[in-house]
């Protein structure tokens, strides 16, 4: 076979065989997506992986993985298609396309009947997901300050073990549906901070950063009103001095808009919120930062 490069091109789709990603190959997949610029911390696929190892799908040429994507299946009630990259020399070829399709065929069949599906996607390619059937909820842009050193309300501390229940329930209020499995493996990702807003023991937010390829990332941002979600992003900003510290947010959420434009953060990217099926029911005045692209 020759690839696009080549000055002649063969190929047919029919050459590739799909195949569920083991351990090792999700970790190729997100290597790929460092090296594309999505800047993914060094454990997330440790992470990923445990929250869903049968999760992610491939196409495989002579035994080597060229395209892949996440399917993702919270409790069956929920699903989440993201990771999807295709490796450069075979872009073009409509690859892409059928992988999308296969995965999404894929995903359906691991859920409920009448399940939603939610998937992040670029500009570029959000009129192909919508010729899938996929509808856009609300923009999230991505912005980049730098970790400072500032005072933070003493209602802000470190989640502890403890808390893992109240956190779970209070992080399914914000989305709509429940993802405990992902959610401790994320607060326990090495290399990572994470805090929450009591107020007389009541949990009124919480918040994750962690190192990433360049810089830190926070993910989710989720808090009852402004005032929580800046403390809570302080106490980020705190942890990362000095360093490039990015949040991804809805720009639906006002507070979330108006609180980057406080910090005087620089707008880098931006995706889509898009669903196959019903939209969750989130609590969108609660979502200052959504969690990752890569699986919600």
């Amino acid at each position: 076979m020759k690839t696009k490069s080549d000055q002649k091109v063969e190929i047919s789709l029919e050459q590739f065989e799909l195949k569920k990603l083991n351990r090792q190959g999700l970790k190729i997949l997100v290597d790929w997506a460092r090296k594309e610029g999505w800047n993914p911390g060094e454990n997330d696929f440790d992470a990923f992986w445990k929250t869903d190892p049968n999760g992610y799908y491939g196409f495989y040429l002579e035994d080597k993985l060229i395209a892949g994507g996440a399917v993702i299946s919270y409790n069956q009630v929920f699903g989440f298609m993201g990771l999807f990259i295709v490796r450069p020399e075979f872009r073009g070829f409509g690859i892409g396309k059928k992988l999308w399709y296969l995965r999404r065929e894929l995903l359906l069949k691991r859920l409920k009947k009448g399940a939603t599906i939610g998937m992040d996607g670029v500009v570029a390619m959000q009129g192909f997901y919508e010729k899938g059937g996929f509808k856009i909820a609300y923009r999230e842009e991505r912005f980049e300050g730098i970790g400072q050193e500032t005072t933070v309300n003493q209602a802000v501390s470190k989640i502890e073990t403890e808390d893992f229940e109240k956190l779970a329930n209070y992080d399914r209020t914000c989305l709509g549906y429940e993802r405990k499995e992902f959610l401790k493996n994320w607060i326990t990702i090495p290399n990572s901070k994470c805090f929450k807003f009591t107020n007389r023991d009541k949990l009124e937010g919480y918040t994750v950063i962690r190192k990433v390829d360049s810089g830190f990332k926070i993910g989710p941002l989720f808090a009852n009103n402004y005032e929580v979600a800046e403390e809570l992003y302080k106490a980020c900003l705190n942890s990362a001095v000095g360093k490039s510290v990015y949040l991804d947010i809805p720009v639906v959420n006002e507070g979330a808009v108006s609180l980057m434009e406080k910090y005087k953060t620089k707008y880098t990217f931006e995706c889509a919120r898009m669903y196959y099926g019903d939209f969750p029911k989130m609590a969108m005045d609660k979502v200052f930062g959504i969690t990752t692209f890569e699986l919600g």
